[in-house]
């Protein structure tokens, strides 16, 4: 998983093109794009198109229902868990325990939809929320059905009243940075993707590279899009280059080759088994790309 494509959940139109933007996750939204008179309908559609799709589609399909205090993700997951989508987002999670809860209600709609139990893999949004952000780093260990961590800065910058997450640069403020930190290591800790946040100036590719470049180093091996454009910039960003899978190989097998030891030698430089894991970590990367192969 690279690139996770919004798509407005009412809109059949854009439904439709999402599934020609080569993303590797489509988020159909239930929450942010659609308004609270036209709920229904996006359930009713969202539904219907995981349906038709779910089988064929060359992107895994995902619902972004909305967050437990508002009262309507019961209604969105009852509407779109007889579809069968590949997972749920969650947004404005509050810890570890908003992904536990999710997983009971993902459990009982499995288990009434003829679904295996545990098969509807979860992505929660950790940061949208000042007590978001502070339960961070509830993420302490794995969770069966999480496949990602991602961080929002628009809703937290309403959250806590800041006029803008960036400042005159277009670099994050403090209290921004602090967030993404966050996901990252929240994410490492719970043995999950870190999926970096949405960049909104859509026309401005040299800038969406420029921070897709800093995130995978960082740490993040995917982030999400708002619009079809920017799915092919994120797929070659978070895509390991033929040269650095090739080096990621030569690692590996070097380590094999001696026994795996601790530490070995190539080319004069010495490798420990931090390098060996993230090695590993590489080529899994990879194969999920189906790059090197």
């Amino acid at each position: 998983m690279r690139s996770l494509l919004f798509v407005p959940g009412d809109s059949e139109r854009k439904l439709a093109k999402g599934l020609e933007a080569g993303a590797d996750t489509l988020l159909l939204d239930l929450e942010d794009s659609v308004a609270a008179d036209r709920k229904p309908e996006a359930r009713r559609i969202t539904a219907a198109f995981i349906g038709e799709n779910r089988k064929r589609a060359p992107a895994a399909l995902y619902v972004r229902v909305n967050d437990f205090t508002t009262g309507l993700a019961d209604d969105d997951l009852a509407a779109v868990m007889p579809a069968r989508p590949a997972g749920i987002m969650l947004p404005k999670a509050v810890g570890a325990k908003d992904v536990e809860r999710l997983s009971a209600k993902l459990r009982v709609h499995e288990a009434e939809n003829g679904i295996e139990d545990g098969a509807t893999r979860i992505v929660a949004i950790i940061t949208e929320t000042a007590a978001g952000l502070l339960a961070a780093p509830s993420f302490g260990e794995a969770h069966p059905r999480l496949a990602g961590l991602t961080w929002g800065a628009e809703d937290l910058s309403s959250d806590i009243g800041a006029r803008t997450p960036r400042d005159g640069d277009g670099r994050y403020t403090d209290v921004f940075r602090l967030a993404r930190t966050l996901t990252i290591l929240a994410a490492s800790a719970a043995q999950t993707a870190a999926i970096d946040t949405v960049f909104v100036n859509f026309r401005d590719m040299e800038a969406l590279k420029v921070e897709c470049v800093e995130a995978e180093r960082d740490g993040f091996t995917a982030k999400m899009a708002i619009h079809p454009a920017q799915v092919p910039v994120i797929n070659e960003v978070f895509t390991p280059s033929a040269e650095t899978v090739a080096h990621s190989r030569a690692v590996v097998e070097a380590f094999a080759a001696a026994g795996n030891p601790g530490v070995i030698g190539i080319d004069g430089h010495m490798y420990d088994r931090p390098h060996l894991r993230r090695a590993e970590r590489i080529l899994a990367r990879a194969r999920a790309a189906d790059v090197g192969k």
